[in-house]
């Protein structure tokens, strides 16, 4: 979709337009919200992350509570200032989103639990380091584990089959950012955390690391006009989300759902300012059950593969 059509909805800010039934007053307060929808959410993680330090909050009550939060907050955003208003879930997707959406949390907890069993949540009560120094380091070494597992859903035909799944719907919204094969969430998930508890970061860092990745993994998957411009060199953004899944496999990259260093540093970075993709899915839509199939969703993995394997393979349906 590009420029012109959207103006048409009256959805993008433009001084000297005065057609879709849109009041100057109308207009001036997207532009607002466009500009403030990225800092206060930013804002927001610095805000709860340093109360729930302050006030020794329970951090298996601040991290739920603040995912409800996050995600209230861009679905409501998403009706304010919606990218493409035809990516808005219909009632059936609703169902679909909110079923998976359940896997996906009880897939967080059994990931949890699994290193808790494999080796104790062994992150130091008192941090040995600053704080503020320890944050980065938890940040940097989560991310790189969870961009390198996201790439290996793409380039291995084993984790593709269940990393598929979340490339099935044809639209990108923070509703379908829960769609997932439970084990993907399994796997990608214990890395993180096995990473993090090994590395001994401190259960503060690894607190703020995971309020701000929330935020991040929800953010990039919203349907909302909102740029950052050169700051996508730095941090990920729904811009360059959207291209990573595109159907143009030239454009399809970036793996990184908090951090762009990485899309940088191992040659997936495609995003530049006014590229965005001519339509999201996967590159091959027969390859996998459509998005309400959850059983057949959840099964596929263990289907007989067609002969002969596609030859574009897992890394084309990035």
């Amino acid at each position: 979709m590009d420029e012109c059509e959207r103006s048409a909805d009256g959805e993008i800010d433009s001084v000297g337009y005065s057609g879709g039934g849109k009041s100057p007053v109308g207009i001036s307060l997207a532009s607002v919200l466009r500009a403030v929808a990225y800092p206060l959410l930013l804002l927001a993680v610095v805000l709860v992350g340093a109360s729930a330090l302050a006030l020794r909050w329970d951090p298996a009550i601040v991290s739920p509570l603040f995912l409800v939060g996050t995600l209230v907050y861009l679905a409501l955003l998403e009706q304010l200032i919606p990218y493409d208003r035809s990516w808005h879930p219909g009632k059936d997707e609703w169902r679909w989103y909110g079923i998976y959406f359940l896997l996906t949390m009880a897939g967080s907890g059994l990931a949890q639990l699994l290193v808790t069993a494999a080796v104790g949540w062994i992150s130091a009560d008192e941090r040995g380091h600053h704080l503020w120094a320890e944050i980065p380091g938890a940040l940097l070494a989560g991310s790189l584990v969870s961009y390198l597992v996201h790439r290996l859903g793409h380039t291995s035909a084993l984790l593709w089959r269940l990393h598929g799944v979340h490339h099935v719907p044809q639209k990108v919204n923070v509703a379908n950012n829960g769609v997932n094969h439970v084990l993907d969430i399994v796997l990608a998930q214990s890395l993180v955390q096995l990473t993090l508890a090994l590395a001994g970061f401190s259960r503060s860092a690894v607190l703020v690391t995971g309020l701000f990745v929330v935020a991040q993994g929800y953010f990039v998957h919203a349907n909302i006009d909102v740029r950052i411009g050169r700051f996508n060199h730095l941090l990920a953004s729904p811009e360059q989300h959207r291209l990573h899944h595109s159907t143009d496999l030239s454009e399809a990259g970036h793996y990184g759902s908090d951090l762009s260093c990485w899309d940088h540093l191992f040659g997936s970075f495609t995003w530049h300012p006014g590229r965005e993709p001519a339509a999201v899915g996967l590159h091959d839509p027969a390859s996998f059950p459509g998005t309400g199939e959850i059983v057949a969703g959840f099964l596929h993995p263990w289907r007989r593969r067609p002969e002969p394997e596609t030859p574009a393979g897992p890394a084309a349906n990035t």
